[in-house]
């Protein structure tokens, strides 16, 4: 399994126990214990065997889902327990019903505070049930995170220009930059890979800051960079772009008393409608094919 079908996995559990809840109204301890235990085998065989070759951070993903299951389970029983309790109180109260003569206020009051006592405990269970929802979330964002560099990886990547793709019309202006790092290689021998990596992260960092809001920016892998510019001219494209170019030659990275100077070439292309994925990104290759071979350090198009 790919490390982008996470995501889809992870959406799934979250309606499956939103479904599961919602369509068992009387659900017992041992029904959510079960579904509960079964959930969590899923996402730990996942872990061992499809997962195996990927890194701690992903593997942590995993475990930290066993753990909400474990927190769901103990809150569920928690609650169970204070029910069960309440129903015993109930039957106490009717069986004096049966023995003495029905003192009605004394009897209202204490159906009062059954109640009360009863909505108190709901509440509890639904701010748990809120907390792991968010817990789930925040989860489910991580998964689309490059660990590294903690912006959108491959997997987010395919899922974003999937649904551009589908999406698109003559009125819709996308345009998609392909960036790579020059002479990464070089660097990596002449100072280092933890220097690479701190490249890429330098790298990624400043293409957070200098774009819009709207715009995506994904590592697409190794020294790559994916850049999606939404709702744009052609000329604002290019005006981006040679930005981008300028902020990173112009600045230079510190590392261990090394001044590493970097440039980037950039390939772009223009959204149309029809584009797949592939084609998309292809056009964008071929322009970056452009820049790579004519100087580096530059940005080349390839029409639509």
């Amino acid at each position: 399994m790919a490390i982008n079908e996470l995501k889809p996995l992870l959406d799934e559990l979250c309606l499956n126990i939103n479904g599961f809840l919602n369509e068992n109204g009387d659900i017992t301890k041992e029904h959510l214990a079960e579904f509960l235990k079964n959930s969590a085998k899923l996402i730990s065989d996942i872990s061992d065997n499809d997962l195996s070759s990927y890194n701690s951070d992903k593997n942590l993903l995993a475990d930290n889902y066993r753990n909400i299951a474990k927190d769901c389970l103990t809150s569920y029983e928690q609650t169970s327990n204070q029910i069960s309790k309440l129903s015993k109180k109930h039957k106490e109260a009717i069986d004096a019903c049966d023995i003495e003569p029905i003192d009605l206020p004394k009897i209202t009051s204490k159906f009062n505070e059954i109640q009360d006592h009863m909505i108190d405990e709901v509440a509890k269970a639904n701010f748990i049930i809120s907390e792991l929802s968010t817990q789930i979330k925040d989860l489910e964002e991580k998964s689309n995170l490059d660990p590294l560099t903690k912006i959108y990886n491959r997997g987010a990547l395919n899922t974003y220009l999937n649904e551009m793709c589908e999406n698109a019309n003559e009125k819709y202006e996308a345009h998609l930059l392909i960036i790579d790092i020059d002479d990464f290689k070089q660097i990596n021998d002449e100072f280092g890979h933890i220097a690479g990596d701190k490249i890429l992260i330098y790298i990624a960092k400043i293409l957070k800051k200098t774009l819009r809001d709207g715009d995506k920016v994904f590592r697409f892998g190794g020294e790559e960079f994916i850049v999606i510019l939404n709702r744009i001219k052609d000329a604002q494209c290019m005006t981006i772009s040679n930005r981008l170019l300028r902020l990173v030659s112009d600045n230079k990275l510190i590392y261990k008393g090394n001044n590493i100077g970097v440039t980037i070439s950039i390939g772009a292309t223009k959204l149309k409608v029809g584009d797949t994925p592939d084609s998309f990104i292809t056009r964008a290759d071929k322009a970056l094919y452009k820049s790579k071979h004519s100087g580096k350090n530059k940005i080349s198009t390839e029409p639509i």
